[in-house]
């Protein structure tokens, strides 16, 4: 008996492991408690099977690993986005957005979901915390589509999914954990994501443009009297070619004398700051310039777009890292809150304490995953993982499918967290050695988390719908009547079309996964002049060739063979290592054939 458990330990312990987190213990301690008592068994049993690693030394590992978690600046970007999101969320602005959108698209059929299905992803781009952008769009869209009849199952499904797009729309918190996780580029993960991203959202505006064809009693436009702000196409057509105009006068004729990175950072904050304060100064002395539609849009537009330019354009652009990026975006957010007098010390309090509880929620899963991760690796469970997925039939395609079953019914029983600490570690080397690139696996395991969201009856998003939709019929003031609740049922329908888009999506990103791969740069492409006039820079002996050590392989930084540069090229007759090292000889040949130390006194010039 105890021989089949010890060869048999690895799949034991993921199995209860597992098997506890589903019944609901605390992540954080079954991970860690897992971990312990196994590691017990393990010490104990490793005489029996040579597949266990385990010893009682190999327990102090532990300390080292947790204070690699403090010391890992990747994860620092999470807090600061929770607390960009916070203060965002608590100083109304998804209000503001959800009414300026909504009077612009207002004059079309659908224009309430469309404005909901666009702020959602503009509440993505700024807070990147799904539970936040359901439960504000909620409270505030939700009334106003009953209100003007809309079909409570479009209504609740429209809301849920934009909602959870927070979950792929960079800066997400999803793909942060995954890049860590994966061992990948946070801004590889957000470039690879963006694509994606942006066509689901085009999904849901098709699926809602189909609607209003098929069903347009489903999306009616909103009336007159609910549009106070008016029109005003001209003038808000005239500001938006003016800011175009304003971009590419500063780009090419103004700011011609700073690097690209910066010109674009330039030209962009003169784009939007000149219309901006034009329209405040319209605003304030009633210049009449402008409608009062164009000059709503502007106001309540452009703070948040410039936001997520200052976080996500200095990230793609290499100007800023994640956490750098992170940490501007904070600052943005606490100075758009002051700007609109709605930052107080309540607030700040109240989004200091979320932010804390959600870094810390995060770190002590962490902590768990590393205690469990240090004895399921020492009892093989790599080993047993990687095996049973290699003998799928179908090899990347059918791992992907199959990755995709598993993560897809663990994200409607587990919180991503969970699933990125646990499952992703154990996936990850199996997705390399099929040749996977992981950054596209990562933007595909978020895509899938993000339908587990929008899945009954265990959906994330659907509870914090429902947490917030009302379960009695309610009076409406503006309309003097009665509104029907919106029903468990309803919302569940209402979300059976999103998830069906989010499938073809995975589907799609399966089939062409250049819409992430993207992110890759063109290899480097060097010319002999370049190459030899970079040599004859360097001189001295065979140690002054830049970026290259004696072995051969890439250092200083700097791309070797196979990272996107070619193969350096070798320069005159290959030397071969001598059979036997010279008298007094500790001399090796340097790389493609150079001279070594010792050889020669410095390098031939190649003009």
């Amino acid at each position: 008996m105890l021989d089949i458990f010890a060869h048999n330990l690895a799949p034991i312990m993921f199995i209860i492991v597992m098997g506890m987190l589903l019944i609901g213990y605390p992540v954080a301690f079954t991970l860690a408690a897992g971990g312990i008592y196994f590691f017990i068994f393990g010490v104990e049993l490793s005489h029996i099977s040579p597949e266990i690693r385990l010893s009682w030394p190999l327990a102090q590992a532990n300390m080292n690993r947790v204070f690699d978690i403090m010391r890992n600046d990747t994860l620092l970007a999470i807090p600061f986005f929770t607390f960009m999101g916070l203060i965002l969320e608590r100083s109304r602005m998804a209000e503001d957005l959800l009414d300026t959108i909504g009077q612009l698209f207002g004059t079309v059929r659908g224009g309430l979901a469309f404005a909901v299905v666009i702020v959602g992803a503009l509440l993505a781009a700024t807070t990147g915390v799904v539970a936040a952008s359901v439960i504000a769009m909620g409270l505030i869209s939700l009334p106003i589509m009953m209100r003007y009849n809309y079909d409570p199952g479009l209504a609740a499904g429209t809301i849920a999914a934009s909602g959870t797009l927070a979950q792929i729309v960079p800066p997400s918190l999803v793909l942060i954990v995954m890049a860590d996780q994966l061992g990948r580029s946070v801004g590889d993960m957000y470039v690879g994501a963006m694509l994606p991203a942006l066509m689901l959202v085009g999904m849901y505006c098709l699926y809602i443009f189909a609607v209003t064809l098929i069903k347009p009693e489903w999306a009616p436009a909103l009336p007159p009297e609910a549009r106070p702000l008016g029109s005003g196409g001209t003038s808000l057509y005239f500001i938006l070619l003016a800011a175009i105009g304003l971009y590419f006068i500063s780009y090419y004729f103004v700011f011609t004398e700073f690097r690209y990175e910066t010109r674009v950072v330039w030209a962009a904050l003169a784009a939007t700051v000149i219309p901006y304060v034009f329209a405040l100064a319209n605003r304030h002395w009633n210049l009449g310039y402008m409608s009062k539609m164009a000059e709503q849009v502007v106001i309540v537009l452009i703070p948040p777009l410039a936001l997520i330019f200052l976080v996500l354009g200095t990230i793609f652009l290499g100007i800023a890292t994640p956490t750098e990026g992170g940490a501007m975006g904070a600052a943005g957010a606490l100075i758009m809150a002051l700007a609109k007098r709605r930052l107080n010390l309540k607030t700040l309090m109240q989004a200091l304490d979320s932010t804390a509880k959600l870094a810390t929620f995060v770190m002590f899963i962490l902590i768990g995953a590393r205690v469990f991760a240090l004895t399921f690796y020492g009892i093989s469970g790599d080993i047993w993982v990687e095996e049973l997925m290699l003998a799928l039939p179908g090899g990347e395609t059918g791992f992907l499918i199959v990755v995709t079953i598993i993560v897809f019914i663990l994200g409607c029983f587990l919180d991503f967290f969970e699933i990125a600490f646990v499952l992703v570690p154990l996936l990850a080397p199996v997705a390399d050695k099929l040749g996977i690139d992981l950054v596209w696996f990562g933007v595909l395991l978020g895509m899938n988390l993000q339908v587990s969201f929008l899945t009954p009856p265990f959906g994330f998003a659907l509870f914090y719908l429902r947490s917030v939709a009302p379960t009695k019929a309610w009076h409406d003031k503006t309309t003097d009547r009665m509104i029907e609740p919106i029903t468990t049922r309803s919302i569940y329908t209402g979300t059976l079309p999103f998830i069906l888009i989010n499938i073809l999506m995975l589907g799609i990103l399966i089939a062409f996964p250049g819409l992430v791969t993207h992110y890759k740069a063109a290899p480097v492409q060097m010319n002999q002049t370049d190459i030899n006039s970079q040599i004859n820079d360097a001189g001295g002996s065979g140690f002054g060739l830049p970026g290259m050590s004696l072995d051969g392989a890439p250092s200083l930084g700097l791309p070797g063979p196979g990272d996107g540069m070619p193969a350096m090229p070798n320069f005159g007759a290959p030397t071969t290592q001598p059979a036997t090292p010279p008298a007094g000889g500790t001399s090796l040949p340097a790389p493609g054939g150079l001279p070594g130390p010792g050889d020669a006194g410095g390098l031939p010039r190649f003009d």
